[in-house]
């Protein structure tokens, strides 16, 4: 069996989880690993694979799975799909999803590549959850509720912040899908708490959410990777009310989202050229191995 040379691009949280994943993965192997140092200080888990600073110099990359923060998202995707090469992402910005969609879909269609966006947990796996929980009571009301966990995507959003040494982003559900951001940062000499705090309740990440800015002196000694979601469905199947549905997961954030990363890049092999977020991905398309033997199997 051919594997799928899938390159990592990005080498914090999630691309030493999705490095796990590959490994464990049948079908894939590790074609290398783009991180803006190089191979300077190159951690030791690193030693047999190539790692550079440009997926330019790695040899037959079949689909890069790009473990960057959201904002550089667009950027590092069109960029190497232009080589005609897939890319997978876990773009968090909900409101973002529809715009990017559009934009990588141009770019993908004319190098014959696929893209897949948005495919983390959340959105991810659980916009195909939600999905399936319209069809089956197309009335009603979903509530989604985080929490409580660390937020990756909160607390890179919160680290880029002028003035912040170090930060963790907690988020902690209170009902009905409303969310408090409980902020914990390091300051550097020389700035001030409340404008640091004020630019953070500012920032697009936080600005619709109750938001409070803690300073602490050592948030590594806050860290803890967990996080989950409650999702509930209470709605109508045909005329019939009173249908309610409810799912529930506890997990490792980034170890989670590097391995829907994976078994996503896998996916896009099995699309038409052009940019596709998970709801519209067949989730067998997800699993490795026969189609036939899935089916036999799962149904």
């Amino acid at each position: 069996m051919k594997k799928i040379r899938a390159a990592i691009v990005g080498y914090g949280n999630i691309g030493q989880y999705v490095l796990e994943a590959l490994q464990a993965a049948p079908d894939f192997e590790v074609a290398g690993v783009i991180r803006r140092a190089g191979a300077e200080n190159k951690p030791a888990e690193l030693n047999d694979y190539p790692v550079v600073k440009d997926i330019k110099e790695l040899e037959d990359v079949h689909v890069a799975i790009l473990c960057t923060p959201t904002r550089s998202v667009e950027t590092y995707a069109k960029e190497i799909l232009a080589l005609g090469i897939n890319t997978v992402d876990s773009f968090d910005i909900h409101s973002g999803i529809v715009a990017l969609r559009k934009e990588l879909g141009a770019c993908a269609k004319a190098n014959g590549a696929v893209s897949i966006i948005a495919a983390g947990w959340d959105p991810g796996s659980d916009s195909v959850v939600r999905t399936m929980l319209e069809a089956i009571a197309p009335k009603g009301i979903t509530y989604t509720n985080f929490g409580p966990g660390m937020s990756m995507g909160h607390t890179v959003a919160v680290k880029a912040i002028d003035g912040v040494k170090a930060a963790l982003s907690m988020t902690i559900p209170t009902g009905t899908g409303i969310h408090r951001r409980m902020v914990y940062i390091e300051l550097k000499d020389g700035y001030n708490f409340d404008t640091v705090a004020a630019a953070i309740k500012a920032d697009a990440y936080f600005v619709n959410d109750e938001t409070h800015v803690t300073l602490v002196p050592c948030v590594d000694d806050l860290l803890d990777m967990g996080h989950g979601v409650n999702l509930t469905r209470k709605g109508v199947s045909g005329k019939t009310q009173n249908q309610l549905f409810e799912f529930n997961m506890r997990i490792n954030n980034p170890a989670l989202t590097a391995q829907i990363l994976v078994c996503v890049a896998r996916a896009s092999f099995r699309q038409q050229p052009g940019c596709y977020t998970m709801v519209e991905v067949p989730v067998i398309d997800l699993l490795p191995g026969d189609r036939e033997e899935w089916i036999a199997h799962l149904v």
